[in-house]
């Protein structure tokens, strides 16, 4: 089942062409809208009648998170307030959020879940239930309004409550899931473990917004019966619906209509032929509310375009092996260490000696986060420790969005190194 057969199945002269009609479009309204671009292209002496088409992106410079946390919360955005109807932010580096906008048009642009959706196997006759977090987040909406889009039915569960998921799942009739890979394997779990195997109607899965392995995708398969399916996004480009593997599983499709993929390396950031593992790079084509121009993503990985065996003409990019930055995605949420050390130096009474340690517990991801405190608090009553605890806690949280354990250690505890100190040790084993 191909949902749009006339973009996905383009000829590549004809793809070309119309990114090339795209890419013009969209550097001419980042040039006269959006200053930092004007001003980045003008100092390498480019204006947007300099770029003829595709083939010539790669004079164009490069965008980063740190291009969006310096222009916060606005400064990026192409049209004005009056146009943008809906604004999603993920954390950033240094707490702040990094804030998107959308216009209508924007929004309709999750029709590419649908997309997804479809070569999943799933359509209108399906009910999908979406246990993304709903919010600032887009996994949530984005997959809720890609599904709607399709014409299937949508149950909006959200996180935070598996059992009453399950019994949804069982009561409705659920075909469809949209979750993170880790929490699927959970909820594969408590449903062996309540013998409703043959209770759930279930057949086909989107699972994203963290790494996973083949390996992990055929346990979930075999586990419940059903056919798994990564799907790829991140909040800057558009959220979930940048791209997503068809039934044979070889490759993310990209949907080159609307994103256009580099590979580069990171380190020259010269662009890499098929094949050859580098940073995926993305400039959005179609984005009113704030496009960006080469985008890095930070994430690693190798491109092809040849043809898919389903018949897609797309590119398609293999599965990530890791990152160019020192980004965590923990439980579907992307965390930097600098971020958890900010909000530890918020609190007083603890020393600058910390570790973060990043586990994988039943197939969900755990944070534990070791804090050196100063040597008086472990002659004073127990009350402090646990007030300094939770004051340590509540500093996280807000900085991260995430709960993690604090366990509070005496000086000198932690491990010295003698070069770079050893912060994050992540023990996850995909599997």
């Amino acid at each position: 089942m191909i949902w749009n057969e006339a973009r996905e199945c383009m000829s590549r002269d004809e793809l070309n062409n119309l990114q090339s009609a795209r890419l013009r479009k969209v550097l001419n309204r980042v040039y006269h809208n959006v200053e930092p671009y004007r001003k980045r292209m003008q100092e390498a002496g480019l204006e947007p009648g300099d770029i003829g088409g595709i083939e010539d992106i790669s004079k164009l410079p490069f965008t980063t998170k740190d291009d969006l946390r310096d222009n916060y919360p606005f400064g990026l955005f192409a049209v004005p307030m009056s146009e943008i109807v809906r604004i999603h932010a993920s954390s950033g580096t240094t707490g702040k959020a990094t804030v998107v906008g959308y216009t209508r048009k924007d929004i309709d642009v999750w029709s590419c879940v649908a997309r997804c959706c479809a070569m999943a196997g799933l359509g209108r006759n399906d009910i999908i239930q979406v246990a993304y977090g709903y919010g600032l987040f887009t996994g949530g909406l984005g997959g809720h309004y890609g599904a709607e889009h399709l014409g299937a039915t949508v149950v909006p569960m959200s996180t935070g409550n598996t059992q009453k998921l399950i019994d949804m799942m069982v009561d409705f009739g659920a075909t469809g899931l949209m979750c993170t890979p880790s929490y699927l394997m959970h909820i594969a779990e408590v449903i062996e473990e309540q013998g409703l195997r043959d209770k759930i109607k279930l057949k086909a899965t989107l699972n994203g917004a963290e790494p996973w392995t083949e390996n992990m995708r055929k346990q979930i398969e075999e586990r419940l019966g059903i056919e798994a399916h990564d799907i790829y996004g991140l909040s800057e480009i558009m959220g979930p619906g940048v791209a997503t593997d068809c039934h044979f599983h070889k490759g993310l499709h990209i949907f080159e209509d609307h994103f256009y993929p580099e590979i580069v390396d990171p380190k020259t950031l010269e662009p890499l032929p098929d094949g050859e593992t580098g940073e995926l790079v993305i400039t959005t084509l179609t984005k009113e509310g704030i496009p960006l121009i080469r985008y890095r993503t930070k994430d690693l990985t190798s491109i092809t375009h040849e043809k898919c065996e389903c018949g897609r003409t797309t590119a398609r990019i293999s599965r990530f092996t890791g990152r160019s930055d020192d980004m965590l995605i923990i439980r579907g949420v992307n965390v930097f260490p600098s971020q958890i050390e900010t909000a530890l130096l918020t609190v007083d009474g603890i020393t600058p000696n910390y570790q973060i340690i990043v586990d994988r517990v039943n197939h969900q991801d755990t944070l534990a986060i070791l804090v050196e405190v100063e040597e008086r608090f472990f002659s004073d009553e127990i009350k402090e420790l646990e007030n300094l605890q939770k004051k340590i806690e509540h500093a996280v949280h807000q900085t991260i969005g995430l709960h993690a354990k604090i366990k509070l250690v005496e000086p000198k505890t932690i491990e010295r190194s003698m070069g770079k100190a050893v912060r994050v040790v992540d023990k996850r084993k995909l599997v």
